[in-house]
Order: structure tokens, then C-alpha cells, then sequence
């Protein structure tokens, strides 16, 4: 069944708005949402970003029947046994309507313990690390682990009879491929057809198992004009691409990479309309090539609009589940 998911973006929504989207999201009919865990936002002008786990565990009690994933990078910000812990916690309180999906994380974000920042390949492998050392525990064992992460005699004592999936995060297809042996599903962003069609083909081409899922950024308002100043406005430090956009410090360096970005090139990662329609197609355009869903993001901080009058119509083009805003309690 094809999923269609609200994305939630805690580096531009401080966390009580963010759970009253989440909340409309689900009354206008969404069945999915995201959220990602960072420490910084990509701009100050952006300007939040709360502890993703703590809101997750809100978020699934006010909106009782989404299931909610998040992207989370485990290793060096937060070691891969409090990730375990808080991933079990979540799913013994909400069985069945909770996922993870594990990246290699990004300087912006995990510079903040003060240790190096490693090389994309060393990143890869500590990640891989960590997903050994996360399903070792949520499967009840001991785990004493001595590599690019360190766990002594770790033990949950809170599991959940069904660990939740842990899928992968990519952008490219290296990553995709690599993925492929460990992860329960993949989800990227939105990127050119051929890109996307890349990471996508990687993935399944290794043998990976599981939804393969995509992050579609869309700015809506009422004049396509409008529609990219927000766009420009919020996003403009997001449209570099890897290893850039891994390897910047902070919000002030993402600031000077973007100072020469015009408000056109944000159309390359983000689809910037007036009409319901030109999201409709978008997303129709990434499930033809296969992809098994994809979460809407609006880059725009006022959800309330994009979600009570162009949701629906993305819902109802792909499920059945789309309802008028406030049909349900």
C-alpha cells in the first residue's frame, strides 16, 4: 500500500507547533509522519531544533493512530545504547506504529561532543557498528563491544516484543548499495529523476529488502511567487550536495556556502507551486519509478493551510484516506 506521510521539521518549528501539525496532519488523513533528530538547524533563520526523541514520544500520544519515524544518527552525538533505549522505549509504549531510520549523521550536528569528525567511510562503518550494537540489544542480549564505538555489558531491560524497523538513510547510491545487507528499507529526498532513480535501483540492485521511501520538499502558496520567496527564504542553505552538506559545521557556514544561491536553484530540490496539482504529480512521477511512498515536507513554516487545503488533494490522488480538516477529534 503506497504511503503518503506529513514530515515534521524540527529545525523550523519549535516543538509545541510541530505537535499541533502533526495533530491536523493526521485529522486531514494522514496515516504517516517523519520528523529528523538534529542539534543545530541548517540557518538561523530556520531557528529551532528540539530533542527529536522527546518529541517523538509526545507526538505519538497526541496523534494516536499516525505511525511516526524518525532519521537519527547514532555514534557520536548519542551513543548507539541510549539510541536502543529510547527506540525500545518508544515502541513498547506504541507497538507497531514506530521506526527508525539510521544515517551517518552530519558535522552540523554531531561536531558538538567535540571529537573529530570522521571521513565519510569511517562514518559508514561506525554506523554499521551501531546497527549491530542497537539490534543485538533490542533482541535481549548483553552487548560488550570494542571498535569505532565502545559499549561495556550493556542490557535493555525495557524491550519491546517486536523491534521496530531500522531502516537507512541515502542520498547517493553508493550509500543506497551499501545499506542494502543491513537495513529493513531506505529513504532518501528528493533529488533530479535520474538521481532519485539511482538510489533507488542501487538499493534493490544489492538486494535490499523492505518500502523504499522518498522526502518530497514542496513550497505552496497562493502565487508561485510567493511560493519561492518561502522557499528561498527557508531552504536555501539546503540544496548542497553531499559532501558539502555533510561536512559544514554550523548554521553560519551553511549561511556563507549559500551566499550566491539565486531563489531559482532551490527549484532543484524543492517543488515550488501554487497548485495542489504540481505536487500531485511530483510525487505520481517518484511512485513511477518505484518508490514505495513518500513524505511531504512543507518548507514553509504555516502548515496549517498547505495541510487543510492542498493535503487532501495529494491524499486522495494516491490514498483513501483523505478526510476535511476537522472530521476527526
Amino acid at each position: 500500500m503506497t504511503r503518503i506521510g506529513f514530515h515534521a521539521s524540527h529545525e523550523q518549528l519549535d516543538p509545541r507547533t510541530l505537535l499541533d501539525a502533526v495533530a491536523l496532519a493526521e485529522q486531514v488523513g494522514f496515516t504517516d509522519a517523519m520528523g529528523s533528530d538534529h542539534f543545530a538547524p541548517w540557518s538561523e533563520e530556520q531557528g529551532h531544533s528540539a530533542f527529536s526523541f522527546a518529541w517523538m514520544g509526545a507526538a505519538l500520544e497526541r496523534a494516536k493512530t499516525l505511525r511516526i519515524g524518525q532519521v537519527h544518527a547514532p555514534g557520536q552525538r548519542i551513543h548507539p545504547a541510549i539510541s536502543a533505549q529510547a527506540i525500545a522505549t518508544l515502541e513498547v509504549m506504541n507497538p507497531g506504529r514506530y521506526w527508525v531510520a539510521l544515517g551517518s549523521g552530519e558535522n552540523l550536528n554531531e561536531r558538538i561532543t567535540g571529537d573529530a569528525w570522521p571521513p565519510k567511510e569511517v562514518r559508514n562503518a561506525r554506523l554499521r557498528e551501531c546497527v549491530d550494537v542497537i539490534r543485538r540489544l533490542l533482541a535481549g542480549e548483553e552487548v560488550t563491544h570494542d571498535g569505532l564505538v565502545r559499549v561495556d555489558h550493556a542490557r535493555l531491560w525495557t524491550r519491546p516484543e517486536t523491534p521496530p524497523p531500522l531502516i537507512a538513510t541515502a542520498v547517493t547510491p553508493e550509500t543506497a548499495a551499501w545499506a542494502a545487507e543491513w537495513a529493513d528499507g531506505l529513504i532518501t529526498v528528493n533529488q533530479s529523476e535520474e538521481k532519485l532513480r539511482r538510489v533507488s535501483d542501487a538499493y534493490r540492485d544489492a538486494g535490499g529488502r523492505g518500502d523504499v521511501l522518498v522526502q518530497v520538499h514542496v513550497a505552496w502558496a497562493e502565487t508561485e511567487q510567493r511560493a519561492l520567496e518561502q522557499a528561498f527564504h527557508e531552504w536555501r542553505t539546503n540544496v548542497f550536495a553531499p559532501p558539502l552538506c555533510w561536512d559544514l559545521d554550523s548554521p553560519r557556514a551553511f549561511a556563507q556556502a549559500a551566499a550566491h544561491v539565486r531563489p531559482d536553484d532551490v527549484r532543484g530540490s524543492v517543488v515550488v507551486t501554487d497548485s495542489a496539482s504540481a505536487v500531485v504529480d511530483a510525487i505520481g512521477g517518484m511512485l513511477a519509478q518505484g518508490f514505495d511512498g513518500a513524505y511531504v515536507h512543507h518548507v514553509p513554516t504555516e502548515q496549517r493551510a498547505f495541510l487543510e487545503q492542498v493535503a487532501p488533494s495529494i491524499l486522495a490522488a494516491f490514498t483513501e484516506s483523505a478526510q476535511p480538516a476537522g472530521a476527526r477529534a
